[in-house]
């Protein structure tokens, strides 16, 4: 299997810019709005996104994933909210790929500040308009 030490240098260039546009969507420091619609354009309509932090897995489209984000990001129930990645293995196979990441986040939420760290797992796909997400899966650990 190809991995991304081999493979083109763009193409992990441009795997890493969604996964940065996908984090970045939530982010409200500072007083900055989130655009939490640009999860719409980093993946393929029909995406899936998936929580699996509780006792059975939480399964979204990507307007049951958004709308509640978008309230609560804008509504001040999340402030000061980021997430990034601190560690990532991305392997790519011709018009397909897929990436582990571990992530940290902090914010507040409800006056709580809290802070976090979780792995995703996101599968990508090469289509007529360039690399899309296509799957999603996040545990928070």
């Amino acid at each position: 299997m190809a991995s991304s030490e081999s493979s083109d240098p763009a193409v992990k260039a441009e795997l890493d810019e969604l996964m940065r546009r996908f984090l970045g969507a939530f982010t409200n420091t500072g007083g900055s709005r989130p655009d939490v619609e640009a999860v719409r354009e980093v993946f393929i309509p029909q995406g899936m996104i998936i929580a699996n932090v509780g006792a059975e897995p939480v399964i979204y489209d990507l307007t049951s994933f958004v709308e509640p984000r978008q309230k609560m990001l804008t509504d001040g129930t999340l402030t000061e909210f980021s997430e990034w990645e601190v560690a990532e293995r991305t392997e790519i196979a011709g018009a397909i790929a897929h990436r582990f990441s571990e992530y940290r986040k902090s914010g507040v939420r409800d006056g709580e500040a809290f802070e976090g760290v979780g792995y995703k797992t996101t599968q990508f796909v090469r289509t007529a308009d360039g690399w899309k997400m296509s799957s999603m899966a996040w545990y928070d650990a």
